[in-house]
């Protein structure tokens, strides 16, 4: 337990994150039905939230976007739920993007152990943050955002002044106004939901935001990367059955591909469905349709349009 001394400190109004929620004061007192209507309607403010931080949002996928067309790599940092959130939407774009493993990673505060177990003491080591971006051999050419809630914890901290310092560009996710926090950072996102309904338990509508945000800034990045084609995943992992029927199914509704045409095709391609995609609507062969794509920079749109499809 950390006590404080600083009596001055002690009269501070406390932070965004941290302070009371008047609609829940008498939440032991109400009935299930409405403790859950309170919830409920609590979490629309993350919703208002992130539309209010869309312009920066907006300017973090396009400046992602280039880093990663340039061989980058994309970095989560956060401790406790923070943490989480990232590792869990890194971990996620592998098998729905098709991207490499290392394009996209989660750091947290103790490493993998920390997932599942609290690790939150970890949090307040400022030069943790700095050893975990050092062992992933974090460069200039890389992207840092980093995330807490509170605006406030060292690690995180400590890891945007590294990132920021090697001059890479550098990205900050908190959930409170920049009177409260600052950040030596390129791009400044705040997703202002308010008072939790537990008192700074942020893993409510501050983790629904950072969730929310971060779920819009990969996928949107990775539409910019040729990864979707109208609104469809078309360089997903095919390494289930649900994959491949999915496969199939896209294969369907574009190329008009047959189940069985569906299956010879994605055998040839070593299971791309992209490729499969060109290869259906444009009668090219495997080599030149995997050539048309590198020369369009991997999106499928652009190499139709090369051969007069739209």
């Amino acid at each position: 337990m950390i006590i404080s001394n600083n009596h001055s400190e002690d009269k501070k109004k406390p932070i965004l994150t941290e302070q009371i929620n008047l609609t829940s004061v008498d939440l032991d007192t109400k009935s299930t039905l409405e403790i859950v209507s309170i919830f409920s309607e609590a979490d629309k403010e993350p919703q208002k939230a992130v539309n209010l931080a869309i312009p920066e949002i907006v300017k973090a996928v396009d400046e992602i976007s280039i880093k990663l067309k340039s061989k980058g790599r994309l970095f989560y940092i956060g401790a406790g739920t923070s943490g989480r959130l990232g590792v869990l939407d890194a971990s996620e774009c592998p098998p729905t993007f098709c991207s490499p493993t290392e394009m996209v990673q989660g750091i947290i505060a103790g490493g993998e152990g920390s997932l599942t177990k609290s690790s939150e003491s970890l949090e307040d080591i400022s030069e943790l943050a700095i050893n975990d971006l050092k062992d992933k051999k974090f460069t200039i050419n890389d992207v840092l955002i980093g995330i807490t809630s509170s605006g406030r914890t060292p690690y995180v901290l400590s890891a945007l002044k590294y990132s920021k310092s090697i001059k890479a560009l550098t990205i900050s996710i908190s959930c409170v106004p920049a009177e409260e926090s600052s950040f030596d950072s390129d791009i400044d996102i705040r997703l202002l939901t308010g008072p939790e309904i537990l008192a700074g338990s942020t893993r409510l509508k501050a983790g629904t935001a950072t969730k929310m945000a971060l779920n819009i800034i990969s996928t949107s990045v990775m539409i910019k990367l040729g990864k979707v084609y109208g609104n469809r995943m078309i360089d997903l992992s095919v390494t289930n059955t649900k994959l491949l029927d999915r496969a199939l199914g896209i294969l369907h509704d574009i190329a008009s591909i047959n189940k069985e045409l569906g299956l010879e095709l994605l055998k040839k391609t070593n299971g791309s469905v992209k490729i499969s995609l060109l290869i259906a609507l444009s009668q090219l062969d495997f080599i030149q349709a995997e050539k048309l794509l590198e020369d369009s920079d991997g999106k499928l749109r652009d190499a139709l349009r090369k051969v007069n499809i739209n």
